[in-house]
């Protein structure tokens, strides 16, 4: 009688457990089910757990220091192929900007390391995105970092709300990139924590869906298309030049600076502070007005921003992190085709993001002269 009573009990108080766990899993996701289950106890009181888990287990799992470096750098970028219309006979080619070499921290540099390759398509003669690899780390000479650079003057942003991120935007969209745009695509990459982690805000063509917080690093685009990696002063009143604004916690560059905030973990959370080496995959602007973005493996929030102004960001912020989450991906074929996979991550597909997806993302796309700044969700 007894253990039927206690079985009785355990039954029900397991079965809400269960119930919503395995309505969760039969959900429509892109998420293999082994990250939707970590990400269920996430959402279901167990931050503390997961992240407590995470801590150990990357700290345990952390490289040694020294050890030999590499001989070679994974080869990234393809030949270029032109899109949209050729400068004319009678028009004059207006010499652009091109990034310099990202100078080599271990010596001597590797073949093509730091060296900006094209992502296979012209915009207006030239490309508008560029990427590189490079070693970020004299302490770690076998880590990777792998870098993107974006055309500002050639490019539009945009920014699209996944499956489930951020909570109870609407429209949703398609939750990808919209077939009618795919024309003009040039790249996507991911966004920043979910928003029960970052509490930062997002909004896009007026529309917010979480209100924007003072103080929080913000990627913002405007209305007549350059881009900004700023901290946000404007509260929660959308202004009209705005199109899209993402937050995702402080700056972790300023001024071309590191944060002086980012070893005090109080302030960027166990998983966050200087302890951990984890993916982590950041954005910044350069000097000029150009988005660049990086993500490397082994990585604190320190060495991300080290990463970046080496990278030649003046402004920065963390995007997300651990290994399932950082991908730039870039088109080397009008129409999405022929997606290329910039950062090695295996547990996401080079068509991440022309399915849907469950996570908000960026998009790259070339700019239309006289559009305005918003791309359609359709």
């Amino acid at each position: 009688m007894r253990r039927r009573l206690v079985l009785a009990v355990l039954g029900a108080v397991l079965a809400p457990v269960l119930y919503s766990y395995i309505t969760t899993m039969t959900k429509p996701s892109s998420l293999p089910l082994s990250i939707r289950s970590i990400e269920w106890v996430r959402a279901n009181h167990g931050a503390w757990l997961v992240d407590t888990v995470e801590h150990y287990w990357y700290s345990w799992t952390a490289p040694a220091p020294g050890g030999p470096t590499l001989k070679a750098l994974p080869a990234v970028g393809v030949s270029a192929r032109s899109t949209g219309k050729r400068t004319g006979p009678t028009q004059r080619t207006v010499r652009a900007y091109r990034p310099p070499r990202i100078a080599s921290v271990l010596r001597p540099a590797l073949p093509g390391e730091g060296v900006w390759q094209a992502t296979g398509l012209l915009v207006r003669g030239r490309p508008p995105v560029f990427v590189t690899t490079f070693r970020p780390d004299r302490v770690y000479p076998r880590v990777v970092a792998y870098v993107a650079w974006i055309d500002h003057t050639r490019t539009q942003l945009a920014l699209y709300p996944g499956r489930y991120e951020p909570p109870g935007a609407s429209p949703r969209g398609p939750m990808e990139v919209p077939v009618s745009q795919r024309a003009r695509l040039l790249a996507t990459f991911n966004s920043g924590f979910t928003y029960a982690d970052g509490h930062g805000g997002f909004a896009v063509d007026g529309q917010t869906v979480k209100p924007l917080q003072d103080g929080m690093g913000t990627v913002v685009a405007y209305r007549d298309g350059h881009v900004d990696v700023t901290t946000w002063h404007g509260g929660a009143q959308l202004p009209r030049w705005l199109v899209l604004a993402r937050q995702n916690l402080p700056l972790i560059v300023d001024g071309g600076k590191p944060n002086p905030t980012l070893d005090d973990s109080s302030r960027w959370g166990d998983t966050l502070g200087s302890a951990v080496r984890v993916w982590r995959s950041g954005v910044g602007i350069d000097r000029h007005g150009n988005l660049i973005y990086a993500a490397a493996d082994f990585q604190t929030v320190r060495t991300l921003a080290a990463l970046l102004i080496h990278a030649g960001a003046v402004r920065a912020i963390e995007l997300d992190i651990n290994p399932e989450w950082p991908s730039f991906i870039t088109y080397s074929s009008p129409g999405g085709l022929d997606p290329i996979k910039l950062v090695p991550n295996y547990q996401q597909p080079a068509t991440r993001y022309l399915v849907p997806d469950d996570r908000d993302f960026f998009a790259v796309f070339t700019r239309r002269a006289g559009a305005s700044g918003f791309v359609p969700f359709r």
